[in-house]
């Protein structure tokens, strides 16, 4: 599965290190919502935390 361009953003500000609180913030949402697009993030990536969603994501160049 493909990830959303939003997935995208999120992954991205997981990458640079920040909360989700952090990326709530900067993407003017609510927290269980980043929470849903990580739950996502990590199902189409196969990924069991962060760092391996970062990982994967790295991998295959959906992150700088």
């Amino acid at each position: 599965m493909e990830l959303s361009s939003k997935e995208k953003e999120v992954l991205r500000f997981i990458a640079e290190g920040n909360s989700n609180k952090k990326i709530a913030e900067k993407l003017f949402l609510s927290d269980q919502t980043v929470k849903g697009y990580i739950r996502g993030i990590f199902r189409k990536l196969d990924a069991s935390d962060r760092a391996q969603a970062v990982a994967i994501a790295l991998k295959k160049g959906l992150v700088e």
